[in-house]
């Protein structure tokens, strides 16, 4: 018999509790018209992977443009990274200020512009870029969430798939056209500024959303201090709950958190490149590497659906964290000849261990506004680790000649993954004693 089945709600960035009349009144109109509000979800989500997957099958050519070696070729995705977990502290503090939609559609105006910038000629001005890519992806990470969850609050789940596979799915066409995208347009710059284009396109649509939402709140402030923005219901107090940096499940949960992104952004640093290392054509691996980035679709769907009806997620974090160990492995022995089985392995078990590693932010904690400050400190936290891993294989890589070391360092990221996935996978909630 299965155990009880815990719910994951969304934490919204904004922490509403009880919206104003006219704020309300204004979403309404926005749901009115859900063809725009789901165009603008997909097109957000779209834009969420989309500028940084597309740059790993082209990092050869761009290190060797600017005459990079291995270790600073590497901060061209370990940039994005960290300026990833520097952002997630930024949105909820915007998002109270501006609003989530004017937040959302300021982000992908960034976006477009940081995308734009990675393509000047002088190379400060590729980190530079992407730096603003990985500031304005924070935003969109943090806010897209509670956004769908204040909209969609019957309907958070399904709308919240279609948001994740939206995700996925930019991701993996940028993964797969970057190479023919670069034969196509003459240049890898042509390949990397064309997804400009989508984050211009979704910010233009999020420019109605954003007037109709300004003028709500305009509204609401205008309606005096019964109808302030957050109601009549108080908010919780921000320095109230467990303390997190106590804890040590909180600790487990943001170093899962951590180690499975440093995996999955190693492997959208380096897997490409390994694979042309020994002797793959550049095409075929952009393809090899996109498929593995299809696939994580298939676990960051059904792992959090078993993990929702289980009392312990111990087995699913040994078993997604084995699923990634053993396509290191495979990279290690036979890159090429069992790419595709590889691809398959990382694929599952990386988008497997992401949705456990989110969903275990709600099941660990005891209400949502821990859960809301769980999943801060699991996101600055997991994509700040996140970032040394690019780097630091690449350093391992330029010092030692080969990929055989790096692979083993991985392999090692995976055991440390699975013990931080069993310490994390108890039937424990932050705060509990005993």
């Amino acid at each position: 018999m299965s155990g009880p089945r815990f719910e994951t709600p969304l934490i919204d960035a904004e922490e509403e509790t009880t919206s104003p009349p006219e704020a309300a009144a204004v979403r309404r109109r926005l749901r009115a018209h859900p063809a725009l509000l789901l165009a603008g979800i997909v097109l957000a989500a779209l834009n969420m992977r989309a500028a940084l997957a597309g740059v790993s099958p082209l990092l050869g050519e761009i290190g060797a443009h600017f005459h990079l070696t291995a270790t600073t070729s590497s901060l061209v995705t370990t940039i994005p990274l960290i300026f990833m977990g520097l952002g997630s502290i930024a949105a909820p503090k915007l998002a109270h200020r501006w609003g989530t939609e004017a937040v959302l559609c300021g982000a992908l105006m960034l976006l477009c512009g940081g995308i734009v910038l990675r393509i000047a000629p002088p190379v400060v001005a590729l980190f530079a870029g992407c730096a603003v890519v990985g500031t304005s992806i924070a935003l969109l990470n943090v806010l897209m969430p509670g956004l769908i969850k204040r909209d969609f609050p019957d309907r958070a789940a399904g709308m919240t798939a279609l948001y994740s596979t939206a995700m996925i799915l930019g991701a993996t066409v940028s993964a797969a056209t970057a190479v023919p995208l670069e034969s196509a347009l003459g240049a890898w710059q042509g390949s990397l500024v064309s997804w400009s284009l989508l984050a211009a396109v979704a910010a233009l649509v999020w420019i109605p959303q954003t007037v109709l939402s300004r003028r709500g709140r305009s509204a609401a402030r205008a309606g005096g201090p019964g109808h302030s923005r957050h109601g009549n219901a108080p908010a919780q107090a921000a320095g109230s709950g467990p303390k997190l940096s106590r804890s040590p499940l909180a600790w487990q949960v943001t170093l899962f958190m951590g180690s499975q992104s440093l995996i999955a952004y190693v492997t959208i640093a380096w897997m490409p490149t390994i694979l042309t290392d020994h002797g793959m054509a550049k095409g075929e691996a952009g393809l090899v590497f996109a498929f593995s980035t299809l696939v994580q679709m298939a676990g960051s769907f059904v792992v959090p659906m078993l993990a929702g009806r289980m009392r312990r997620q111990r087995l699913l974090g040994v078993t997604v964290s084995s699923l990634m160990a053993c396509g290191v492995a495979g990279l290690l022995v036979a890159p090429v000849a069992g790419a595709w089985l590889w691809a398959a392995l990382l694929g599952i078990g990386q988008g497997g261990a992401l949705g456990l590693a989110l969903t275990m932010m709600v099941l660990r904690s005891g209400d949502a506004h821990t859960a809301a400050r769980l999943s801060g400190m699991s996101q600055t936290g997991g994509y700040l680790l996140a970032a040394v891993g690019p780097l630091a294989l690449g350093a391992v890589h330029q010092a030692t000649g080969g990929w055989t070391v790096p692979l083993l360092v991985l392999l090692g990221v995976c055991a440390g993954l699975a013990l931080l996935g069993i310490g994390a996978g108890r039937d424990r909630r932050i705060g509990d004693t005993g």
